[in-house]
């Protein structure tokens, strides 16, 4: 048996992803295939209603990277061009249908090294921790500490591991005597790596330097700082007096930057100022650094990669935060959807259907409906300000509080008054919620308490509708509010179509909202058939009019049947 063949050896790579204001961040591509989309189960996640659920997908063909696309419905765009498939290239930028969307930027991790490695066209090596020679020898120990680095990248999964590669690569390069990297943590900057050139561990007390000095040289000078002290010069500025105190022959600083990737010149722009995370530092006391025959580019690429090093383990640590609170959410979710009903009465005189969709991971949006006894059931359907956990919590604490059994009217108006100084006393007027709570008996009396919530709608079999309107304020806004029941008598046959305002003010890619009328027209010509046939027609009514665009609120919708 022939062994079988070994797979070909890919370069890992990311997405710097542009958002539409402008922010950049970078996020590693991994693992593969790589979705994209607005659907929170992608890699990517792109919150933009034109962008698809599912929009494109990186995957790996005989060791490349390619671009599909997912069946989006606006298209894929690479450098202008739509595309279907494609194989990505170094600095690719990929965009999704709208001008004013997300855009990516394909970048290969540590291109602009290995380019530099290739233009340098040479191989072999010096003994580890000599200086570097003149001439040939000297690119041959520069090519070594590149090359060391590379392969410490790609191997290493420890970030303190490749920050040290780098500062024994910038010392080859340079040969300089000593290196320092230090990280800036608040207004001040500390060591996190410390070495010699023959790669003896430093302390931090041994970089004598203050702080203050190195801070103030990277402020004034933009790129790169390297003074070449001489002793016996007579100008001396606070930087250089601090050099020859110290007796050092050679020093280079050169800042660690925030990565911006995606520009063809970020290998020769850095900024200092408030980009600046950190330092690379470099001192000699009985040699002079050399920056010259492109060993300049060479230190900055360094730089480079120091900084990409820092920015992806920043973005991971994001990542992992947000993978955190990801699983937090999901479990939140689990149990807000266990809270609702499992099971609607379908025999009898009383049959239901409901949803609730939130826009989020969580939502605002509750309903629920149970039994209060052979004779009577009570149903409600409650809407929070806001979004997120919080009103999810709120939402929880309301449907517990509400769905307790009563069968006397009487008992809405009292219950709503409780609960409504229980949120003010609790939260200050700073949540709220608009509230519908019912008793529904068996000879068709439908008890009522609506706390500003949407007007739900009495629907005959023959289409006729009658809004039953608001008898008092959203609770947890005013102290002293008051609220009314109201009664309507059902006949058999009619329906009733509970709803928050996330159906009505659904909306379209266009930005309309699907409306009252449009919710009203749907009950209309369904009016004649069960509630599982309403509730249904009126959910694909508010799909096929948004498209399946991104909400911004949650949709709840509850449609009960009085049978007789």
């Amino acid at each position: 048996m022939e062994p079988a063949a070994a797979s070909p050896r890919v370069d890992a790579a990311s997405l710097v992803v542009i958002d539409p204001n402008g922010q950049r961040t970078r996020l590693p591509i991994d693992p593969l295939p790589f979705f994209i989309g607005r659907n929170p189960e992608n890699h990517l996640i792109l919150r933009d209603s034109r962008v698809s659920r599912t929009h494109a997908s990186i995957v790996l063909e005989d060791g490349q990277y390619v671009l599909r696309d997912c069946q989006s419905r606006h298209g894929l765009y690479v450098n202008g061009n739509r595309v279907s498939r494609h194989a990505l290239r170094n600095s690719d930028k990929i965009e999704f249908g709208a001008p004013d969307s997300y855009a990516l930027v394909f970048a290969l991790d540590g291109a602009e090294l290995k380019r530099l490695i290739d233009q340098m066209g040479i191989a072999g090596g010096t003994p580890r921790g000599s200086p570097p020679l003149p001439g040939v020898g000297g690119n041959l120990a520069k090519l070594r500490a590149i090359l060391d680095l590379a392969r410490t990248m790609q191997s290493s999964l420890s970030i303190d591991d490749v920050l040290a590669s780098v500062v024994d690569a910038a010392l080859a390069v340079t040969g300089a005597e000593r290196g320092f990297l230090l990280l800036r943590s608040g207004e001040r900057l500390e060591t996190r790596v410390a070495r010699r050139r023959d790669g003896r561990r430093l302390e931090d007390s041994d970089l004598q330097v203050p702080r203050d000095v190195l801070r103030q040289a990277l402020e004034r000078r933009r790129e790169l700082f390297h003074m070449n002290f001489d002793p016996f010069g007579e100008e001396q500025t606070q930087a250089s007096r601090s050099v020859v105190d110290l007796e050092l022959r050679s020093v280079i600083c050169v800042p660690l930057v925030r990565i911006r990737t995606g520009q063809s010149d970020v290998t020769s722009v850095l900024s200092a100022g408030g980009e600046t995370v950190g330092v690379l530092y470099l001192d000699s006391r009985v040699t002079a650094a050399d920056l010259a025959g492109g060993n300049r580019e060479l230190i900055q690429t360094l730089a480079i990669e120091a900084s990409t090093v820092l920015e992806n383990a920043r973005l991971l640590e994001e990542e992992r935060a947000k993978h955190r609170l990801d699983e937090e959410l999901s479990l939140a979710r689990a149990i807000q959807q266990s809270l609702l009903p499992r099971a609607f009465p379908t025999e009898g005189w009383l049959g239901a259907s409901g949803s609730s969709v939130a826009s989020r991971m969580v939502g605002g949006d509750y309903f629920d409906v149970a039994q209060v006894n052979l004779n009577c059931w009570s149903a409600v359907v409650a809407d929070v300000s806001g979004k997120g956990a919080g009103s999810a919590l709120l939402a929880a604490l309301l449907q517990g509080a509400l769905i307790a059994s009563t069968e006397s009217p009487s008992e809405l108006g009292r219950r709503m008054e409780g609960i409504n100084r229980f949120l003010i006393e609790r939260t200050a007027g700073e949540k709220y919620a608009t509230v519908f709570y019912c008793l529904l008996h068996r000879d068709g009396l439908l008890s009522y308490v609506n706390a500003a919530h949407c007007p739900p709608l009495v629907v005959g079999r023959g289409g006729a509708q009658v809004d039953l309107d608001a008898t008092g304020m959203p609770v947890g806004l005013v102290e002293t509010a008051e609220y009314a029941v109201e009664e309507v008598r059902l006949n058999p046959a009619d329906k009733l179509v509970v709803y928050t305002d996330g159906v009505t003010e659904a909306q379209n890619a266009a930005g309309e909202f699907f409306g009252k009328k449009r919710l009203q027209e749907t009950v209309a010509a369904h009016s004649a058939e069960p509630c599982q046939a309403v509730h249904d027609s009126i959910q694909e009514a508010v799909s096929a009019f948004t498209e399946d665009a991104e909400q911004s609120d949650d949709i709840t919708l509850l449609v009960l049947e009085y049978r007789g």
